[in-house]
């Protein structure tokens, strides 16, 4: 069927996200959070996942991630994980399947600063501007594009409009005076369409949204 009949067949706004659909690979931003929208912690006696996972997060995770799918990662995100393997035991959070599972998906490390080879197994290293990298990767990938962290690229992803779904795990704690790595800080403004939503473990959120730029 040709653009020319579908676009007779649709309003122009579900053209649009026809056309996007079937043009660019689909780009997720996924983010463990707080309640309180921080990523991580400084401090307190919080361990890996603010000590809140159980079997149907870990199962769920490994699900996701054994779909096909290609990683993006910041500078800063891939030296954090490559630290934390480095020093983690066999029985650490940083172990668990679905970690593992992501480590071996073929992955695009956005950075000006790192030098090659990578200390994954299979990474490429693009230097550049990642909003330009990425919207290259877009149009270029024929599996979609998942990022998980990566904070401050994603923000500059999103106010660029190449994020078409924000997937917040939502964890059961408060970390006022812990909290670290604000996630949206600085971030721009943002309409939110709910796509999806689960309950994992009896109280961990699933959140999966369409982001819009507020204008």
């Amino acid at each position: 069927m040709s653009f020319a009949v579908v676009s007779s067949l649709y309003s122009r706004d579900a053209f649009t996200r026809i056309e996007e659909s079937i043009m660019t690979a689909t780009y997720t931003f996924d983010v463990f959070s707080s309640l309180d929208s921080f990523g991580g912690v400084s401090g307190g006696d919080w361990s890996g996942y603010w000590g809140k996972q159980g079997p149907e997060l870990l199962d769920h995770r490994l699900a996701v991630y054994n779909e096909e799918q290609r990683m993006v990662f910041g500078a800063n995100t891939y030296r954090a994980f490559v630290q934390m393997l480095a020093e983690s035991g066999e029985e650490s959070e940083v172990r668990d399947p679905w970690v593992t599972r992501m480590r071996h998906l073929p992955t695009t490390v956005v950075s000006t600063t790192l030098g090659g080879p990578l200390d994954w197994p299979d990474a490429t290293l693009v230097s550049g501007d990642a909003v330009d990298v990425v919207a290259k990767l877009k149009q270029e990938s024929e599996v979609p594009l998942r990022s998980h962290g990566s904070l401050s690229m994603n923000r500059a992803l999103m106010a660029a409009g190449l994020v078409d779904r924000v997937q917040v795990t939502l964890f059961p704690v408060i970390t006022g005076q812990t909290g670290d790595d604000p996630i949206f800080q600085g971030a721009a403004d943002f309409d939110l369409e709910l796509i999806e939503s689960r309950t994992l473990d009896g109280n961990i959120q699933e959140l999966t949204y369409r982001p819009t730029l507020h204008v």
